[in-house]
């Protein structure tokens, strides 16, 4: 199901972001030769447009209110104005220009969604009701037009057209979850606990593994009072986890129970309203639309500014863009008191460290260690941005302190004697490193990191070559994408003079990270080595323009002028393609708080 969906969002992304490229190419050629077109006009569009290239949306908003001034009647500024200011949440600015929009396009769908969420919210239901409806376009908007005129239903008071508009046999199978999730969500707030049950039954038959279904299943159990249905529902979902229980799993679980009231999840159509455009939200940043998914958290925020997965998900989102200010201040919005906090304070010192506030970033994490001593995550998080910074004593220190938490290690426990391991080893105490690589692969034997790390160090200090081969072999087998892991087997190749074999990988993993300086430096040296001369420089000219290291610069600069030597002996460059290898895998695991303990 998440795959078809995953397609679908893809696609609707692509088609979005094509007309909207179409109007800034097609019709501004047209919008902008009349007598208005003046140096402060096109120059005010354009800077919006750089802005907004720069993903700084504010300084795009004001570019493009500059030059709507100048010409109002624009249907290529109105379109970008409108979606930049609902981007940002400016809904004083956005829904006048909603208005204006729709009078021009009288199909445009995120206009109509912005004003029937808006009659909405003043009460207007039957209103409400008509912008839904003419927001149908496509499968996305059809979807999004079915659940919202539910809830314009449901809050007009007709539990029986909510459900009603919910029957949408036709639909795919990734829209009939979320159909049935607020169907569900729907027969609670209305009080129809029977259909609420069939309904989430049906939906955790779709999908168990989504945290916010079986909250809200768990919920409405037990405020039917089973208790015990409830409880299973959570140990599930801890079960698929394979981890420890999510935070919000473990609270709720701790507060069921016959003398104490358990809240449903949704309580109020507004809400629920609110979850509509929260979930696709959600799922369409998680799968790549990014920018479409913005503006459906902006709109769930702006049916429930203190709803706090949607400012999780909208920081996500703006971690994804580098944004990470606007990150910061929308944690700073989450509500105080929730269980989140901690998870929200740790991704809070993620994004400081990007803005190379390391300071302010630590003292977060020294602060959440104080406060809770026994949690491992502070400390491991304090650990990570340590050791990118290159402060390997200090973060192999906090590693050690984490590890005293540990009384019996297990397979979710390797990364951190993968990230001591490779601190140990940047520190040059290969004993100590070698002892926590191999741990790590002890506890999860199949880990392609672990595999790659100690198998390239094995070759790279020219022992147990047979078995350091084999595990980088294993890495690229478990990980035949990754870029930085075929790297390694190339490089390792190399090293041991298989140059043809050599190349043959290298040229793989400059397919799969050709903006990589290293990567591409590495295929420059092996190509020299089979005697392509002019296609090692052209790779080594490459490695120059995508910005490597310092230290590298000058060493590339050498070759391209002198070639290798007949006999060099291969430099540590690896030792960098694993930093990066590093960096990458923060990147991939980057917490959502509102999703991941």
């Amino acid at each position: 199901m998440r795959s078809s969906l995953r397609k679908l969002l893809h696609s609707t992304a692509t088609a979005i972001g094509m007309f909207t490229a179409s109007l800034s190419a097609s019709q501004a050629a047209n919008e902008f030769t009349t007598d208005s077109d003046s140096h402060s006009l096109l120059g005010s569009y354009l800077a919006a447009n750089l802005a907004k290239g720069s993903n700084d949306n504010n300084s795009a908003a004001a570019f493009y209110r500059s030059a709507l001034a100048l010409d109002p009647s624009n249907a290529v500024l109105l379109e970008q104005a409108f979606q930049t200011e609902a981007a940002e949440g400016h809904w004083d600015r956005a829904v006048p220009l909603a208005r204006q929009l729709v009078a021009k396009d009288a199909e445009n769908r995120m206009a109509h969604l912005l004003l029937g969420l808006d009659s909405f919210k003043g009460g207007d239901y039957q209103k409400a009701d008509e912008e839904f409806r003419k927001a149908s376009d496509g499968p996305i908007g059809e979807l999004t037009s079915a659940l919202a005129r539910a809830w314009a239903a449901a809050a007009a008071g007709n539990a029986q057209r909510a459900l009603k508009l919910l029957e949408m046999p036709k639909q795919a199978e990734w829209a009939q979850f979320y159909l049935n999730y607020h169907k569900a969500l729907i027969a609670d707030v209305m009080g129809r606990p029977q259909e609420a049950q069939v309904a989430y039954e049906h939906s955790m038959r779709q999908d168990a593994t989504t945290l916010r279904i079986a909250l809200a299943f768990a919920r409405h159990a037990a405020h039917e009072g089973n208790f015990k249905r409830a409880k299973e529902i959570l140990d599930a979902q801890s079960e698929r986890a394979q981890s420890d229980p999510h935070v919000l799993v473990r609270e709720l679980r701790d507060a069921i129970g016959p003398d104490k009231k358990t809240e449903l999840l949704i309580t109020t159509p507004v809400e629920g309203m609110a979850e509509v455009f929260y979930g696709l939200g959600e799922a369409l940043t998680s799968e790549g639309g990014l920018s479409m998914g913005v503006l459906y958290l902006q709109l769930a925020l702006y049916a429930k500014p203190d709803h706090a997965f949607a400012l999780a998900a909208l920081a996500s989102a703006y971690e994804t863009g580098q944004r990470y200010q606007d990150a910061i201040d929308a944690y700073d919005r989450i509500p105080p008191g929730t269980a989140l906090q901690s998870a929200i304070d740790i991704r809070k010192a993620f994004d400081l460290n990007s803005l190379e506030k390391v300071d302010e970033a630590k003292a977060i994490l020294d602060r959440l260690v104080k406060q809770s001593p026994d949690d491992l995550k502070p400390l491991d998080a304090l650990g990570n941005i340590l050791r990118a910074r290159k402060r390997y004593a200090e973060a192999a220190e906090v590693y050690t302190q984490a590890m005293k938490l540990i009384p019996k290690p297990d397979k979710r426990h390797w990364s951190i004697f993968y990230s001591r391991g490779t601190c140990y080893e940047r520190l040059k105490n290969w004993p100590a490193a070698e002892a926590d690589l191999r741990k790590a692969l002890e506890l999860f034997p199949d880990q392609p990191l672990a595999l790659n790390y100690l198998g390239y160090s094995w070759v790279d200090q020219n022992r147990n070559l047979k078995q350091g081969m084999a595990l980088i072999e294993k890495a690229v087998a478990l990980k035949p994408d990754d870029g930085y892991i075929v790297d390694s087997l190339g490089w390792a190749h190399f090293k041991l003079g298989n140059y043809a074999e050599a190349v043959r990988f290298l040229e793989r993993a400059v397919e799969l990270k050709p903006q990589d300086p290293v990567l591409n430096d590495h295929l420059g040296d092996a190509l020299w080595r089979v005697g392509r001369e002019r296609e090692a420089k052209f790779q080594w000219d490459q490695a120059l323009t995508l910005d490597p290291e310092p230290e590298e610069v000058e060493k590339i600069k050498k070759k391209l002028a002198e070639g290798l030597p007949p006999s060099v002996e291969a430099r540590a460059g690896p030792r960098e393609t694993m930093r990066r290898v590093h960096q990458k895998r923060r990147k991939e695991t980057k917490l959502n708080p509102a999703l991941v303990e």
